[in-house]
């Protein structure tokens, strides 16, 4: 998912999948990822970040996502000075459930109206990727009655991939979970998520996760393990946070 990340103090870059390397801005409009990304830092640092859905996204105001994906930029140049001044309103403010309690009626002030249009394809989006182990375009051609090419322009303006990839995305994500939670093994879940062969499940989930199962259910990473545990989630988001 997109993330807005304030920089309380200290600094770095992210490098993508794709191999480039952008500094982060102190108020940093990260795009959606499609692919295992690093953050490298440059002293100790503290970060504020908040998690972007895609009717947030739009609701921001932001340009189609697919045009930042795998990219960032720096959300006070593109969106006006208020990110700066919210910025130092945190810096300056010691208790983070405070700066919590701040930063919502804050971003809420920033968002704008969304279509009708947009909200429904957002949920029949979502209902997709949720409840298919592998998702087929077919289905969601059927269940929103549009044709594939106008099914792409929406998930790429509103989750920054097309369909494809978001599925692949989505299917490799929901097996990390069960790799690292359900202790699953790469038998099970090449049956359960359509992979060609094990290869094809071992490029699949380092493409999008930077480790192999075998590193997954062995030894992941931190942050790996953090990423996953969000299944464990409860409230609106648990479904949707289950796999992403």
């Amino acid at each position: 998912m997109p993330q807005m990340r304030f920089m309380m103090c200290g600094g770095g870059y992210y490098k993508f999948q794709t191999d480039v390397c952008m500094d982060t801005p102190q108020v940093c409009m990260l795009g959606p990822t499609m692919g295992a990304t690093e953050f490298f830092l440059d002293s100790r640092a503290s970060v504020f970040g908040v998690s972007v859905l895609p009717l947030g996204w739009a609701a921001l105001g932001n340009e189609s996502a697919d045009l930042w994906t795998d990219r960032l930029y720096d959300r006070p140049q593109m969106h006006g000075p208020q990110f700066q001044s919210m910025l130092e309103i945190l810096r300056n403010e010691k208790d983070p459930d405070a700066a919590v309690s701040q930063i919502w009626p804050f971003l809420a002030a920033q968002l704008t109206p969304v279509s009708r249009e947009t909200e429904d394809m957002v949920i029949a989006i979502d209902h997709w990727l949720r409840e298919s182990a592998s998702p087929q375009i077919e289905d969601l051609v059927a269940a929103t009655g549009l044709s594939a090419r106008q099914i792409a322009r929406h998930t790429n303006r509103l989750y920054g991939a097309s369909p494809k990839l978001l599925s692949r995305k989505y299917r490799a994500l929901r097996c990390a979970g069960q790799i690292v939670i359900d202790r699953k093994t790469w038998r099970e879940l090449c049956d359960e998520g359509t992979f060609y062969d094990q290869p094809h499940f071992i490029r699949e989930i380092k493409q999008f996760f930077g480790l192999t199962p075998h590193q997954l259910l062995n030894d992941p990473t931190e942050v790996a393990r953090l990423t996953v545990q969000r299944r464990a989630m409860t409230g609106l988001l648990a479904e949707l946070n289950r796999i992403s």
